[in-house]
């Protein structure tokens, strides 16, 4: 009769810890049905870029003056400037311009001291080819407007990064369109800055 007190007990101790476990397990469950899924279903849902994201580059064929300031600065000199001298109005004329994004480190350096802003940086980060010859962007495929993620595809649903979610805004999917994301933009840090230094 003992043992089988002792058996009954035993098991009664051992349903007792299952069940703390399982309501420990089911606590963390619900803790996260409350919060904001970090999880992006991708293609889908496609998370909206910072502001000063640094994607594909943008080229402009035509404000180009083949300075080749782009390849000075740049850390691995990677743009390819091809051009040719005109002895009429004696002035470079660009014949081709490439980025191997296969290579590129996307340090923007290029874009900042470029000095006729022929070269910008879009929010375009899908780049992936089974070919890495095919990240060898010509003047042709550097001049194709840039994707936006907010504008473009009405199949996939944009979401901001809760880190420039407006204040007060938990959920990334509905954002008013109009809503200003959290922080200061560069021109009001310079401002506060400047304010600053004049104290």
């Amino acid at each position: 009769m003992l043992k089988f007190l002792k058996q009954v007990s035993d098991y009664t101790k051992e349903a007792v810890q299952a069940a703390k476990y399982i309501g420990q397990g089911l606590s963390v469950t619900f803790d996260h049905m409350h919060r904001r899924p970090i999880t992006v279903q991708y293609p889908y849902e496609k998370l909206i870029p910072s502001e000063r994201f640094r994607g594909r580059i943008h080229f402009e064929f035509d404000k180009c003056i083949a300075c080749e300031v782009c390849v000075r600065v740049c850390p691995i000199n990677l743009p390819v400037v091809d051009w040719e001298f005109n002895k009429e109005t004696k002035k470079k004329k660009l014949n081709h311009y490439s980025i191997d994004f296969g290579v590129c480190i996307f340090c923007g350096n290029c874009v900042e001291y470029c000095p006729t802003n022929c070269l910008s940086m879009t929010e375009e980060y899908e780049l992936a080819t089974y070919d890495r010859h095919e990240l060898n962007y010509d003047n042709v495929a550097l001049g194709r407007l840039p994707y936006s993620v907010a504008n473009d595809d009405p199949m996939v649903q944009p979401i901001r990064e809760f880190a420039y979610l407006p204040k007060g805004v938990i959920e990334g999917h509905d954002v008013p369109a109009g809503a200003r994301r959290a922080g200061k933009l560069p021109e009001e840090i310079l401002e506060t800055m400047e304010g600053a230094t004049k104290e």
